[in-house]
């Protein structure tokens, strides 16, 4: 039956398989390289762990610290990672071929504020009944929405038709 393998580096006893260690003491002062019981006895006398921090060096590369603050404070960098970490959200604007000035100027200053808040945005032209009969005029208003925002946004897809509605999506530069 396989052992379980513990989240992160190897400590003390769970290095196995290494004769000599490169040793970094708790000062970060290089110790050299060391037979590895002397490197666990060391540990053992400062009252720290030996922690590997490089396994896969030849020897490897081993630290005297305290592996439960050592834990603690890599969970935190992760979770701080995590925060900084921001989702891309597609937002969606609904236009129709015959848009009214104002109500265009609405929907151009909305998309710009999802643009700076690093958004792509999907812009749907909704075509109604006989409205299918002029596509260009569509067309040219997707085209329009392009030119306008073309100085903060890049077209991630070209407008295209799918049944009733044409679709184009773009993204922030």
């Amino acid at each position: 039956m396989a052992m379980p393998q513990k989240e992160g580096p190897r400590a003390n006893r769970d290095i196995r398989g290494v004769r000599e260690v490169q040793l970094i003491d708790e000062n970060g002062q290089n110790r050299g390289i060391v037979p590895f019981f002397d490197a666990l006895r060391i540990a053992e006398e400062v009252g720290l762990d030996l922690v590997e921090i490089a396994p896969n060096a030849t020897p490897p590369v081993c630290k005297l610290l305290d592996y439960g603050r050592y834990k603690f404070l890599e969970q935190k960098k992760a979770a701080e990672a995590r925060k900084r970490q921001k989702t891309v959200e597609v937002k969606e604007i609904k236009l129709r071929p015959g848009i009214d000035t104002h109500d265009y100027e609405v929907k151009m200053k909305a998309m710009r504020r999802f643009f700076e808040e690093g958004d792509k945005v999907k812009v749907t032209l909704r075509f109604r009944g006989r409205e299918m009969a002029h596509q260009d005029l569509g067309y040219k208003l997707l085209v329009r929405v392009k030119e306008e925002m073309s100085e903060i946004a890049k077209v991630e897809s070209e407008p295209q038709l799918e049944g009733r509605q044409m679709i184009m999506v773009m993204a922030p530069r």
